[in-house]
């Protein structure tokens, strides 16, 4: 019989409507699909030489199982200019894509028993995470508050058994981006009641607020309190070349890598290339990125909330809409699992339901804008007209 842990396991819901999106046009079905959260854009050019180099000098052998430390230097140098994040390369993982950068720390983290704050609505793996490895999940509802977490919400899920919490701002799915002083106040409840906060930065270039993203371990006090983790997968539109990295208390990352080596070895030697030259090379294909997204996420703003029974916030940043769609909810249509089901049946667009990412995700839908403008009008148009009939 299969184990405890995996019963309770639940499959990637964003990756499960892909799948799903995917065999349908495999059947000649015209879908649009705004599932997974995958940049639109090649990987850029000067990375993808730098692979073919990698190869060619014959790069290809096992690597030193935390990363090499060519790129774990470049990790440093990187956190230091744009995080104001001091630290060094016994500080720093490399893993096979952020999410075994977070899984990888969960796993050192937390004893069975051990609580770890979750704003919601969050990304869908991290409380599938959390209860692999033994903890518990304590949610706080962010939707009364446009999605931003607040220190008062973090100082009122406090226990005596609370041992993380969980930052990402820009925030998946809701685009949300938690306000600098809060995340300061939040970081002063840490130093209080001692304990630590995993901070996910995977979407930092693409916050539209015209204020950097703030990283909670630049606050100096926090140091070794702090789990600051990123990839190039979003940034770099390097999704397939699975490369994320983690920087925290070097004790910590020793075990990481422990870890990490009976699990997967070594990430990928050529994509590990890849990624240093991403972080090395010039950066202008992810302003023009994050510039190209900006325009998008004014147009799907204005577009969504003119559908019926559709509601969104303005998103701050990332690449996804989280609009309120539960005034759509009527007949057969009771949740956002049967409304997704339904705009994937009768408008063919593949979209996210929002109970993916928590219960309190329930009311609404995560829509991908990291598509062609073209798809964004088809698809929005479409969605528009299955409401209205």
């Amino acid at each position: 019989m299969i184990s405890n842990r995996l019963q309770h396991t639940k499959p990637s819901a964003t990756l499960a409507i892909n799948a799903k999106a995917i065999e349908m046009k495999k059947r000649g079905i015209d879908v649009i699909k705004f599932g997974t959260g995958e940049p639109d854009f090649d990987t850029p050019d000067n990375i993808k030489a730098m692979v073919v180099k990698a190869v060619e000098e014959g790069f290809t052998k096992y690597t030193a199982t935390d990363g090499i430390s060519e790129l774990k230097e470049a990790i440093c140098n990187k956190l230091l200019r744009d995080n104001a994040i001091a630290t060094k390369p016994e500080n720093v993982i490399v893993s096979n894509g952020g999410k075994q950068a977070l899984y990888n720390c969960f796993m050192a983290l937390l004893n069975p028993g051990d609580e770890v704050i979750l704003p919601s609505p969050y990304w869908v793996s991290y409380a599938d995470m959390v209860e692999l490895a033994e903890g518990v999940v304590k949610t706080v509802d962010t939707t009364g508050n446009r999605f931003k977490l607040t220190a008062e919400m973090v100082r009122n899920a406090i226990g005596p058994k609370t041992k993380a919490l969980v930052l990402n701002s820009p925030g998946n799915p809701t685009g949300a981006v938690i306000d600098r002083k809060e995340i300061e106040a939040i970081a002063q409840l840490a130093l209080k009641h001692d304990f630590f906060v995993v901070s996910d930065e995977v979407y930092e270039c693409f916050n539209y607020t015209g204020e950097p993203s703030f990283s909670i371990a630049s606050i100096p006090t926090m140091k070794d309190r702090v789990f600051t983790v990123n990839a190039v997968s979003k940034t770099y539109a390097m999704t397939g070349w699975r490369i994320g990295y983690l920087a925290g208390p070097a004790d910590f990352v020793k075990g990481m890598a422990t870890l990490q080596g009976h699990m997967t070895s070594n990430p990928c030697s050529i994509a590990q290339k890849a990624a240093l030259e991403a972080l090395n090379g010039p950066q202008d294909s992810v302003k023009a990125m994050a510039t190209e997204y900006r325009k998008r996420r004014d147009f799907v703003f204005e577009t969504m909330n003119r559908i019926p029974g559709f509601k969104l916030e303005m998103p701050e940043g990332v690449f996804y809409a989280f609009p309120d769609v539960s005034a759509c909810y009527q007949g057969s249509i009771l949740d956002s699992v049967s409304f997704s089901q339904f705009l994937l049946e009768k408008a063919r667009v593949a979209v996210i339901p929002g109970i993916a990412f928590g219960q309190e995700g329930d009311r609404f839908i995560r829509l991908s804008y990291a598509s062609s403008m073209k798809d964004l009008e088809e698809g929005l148009e479409r969605i528009r007209k299955a409401v209205g009939e």
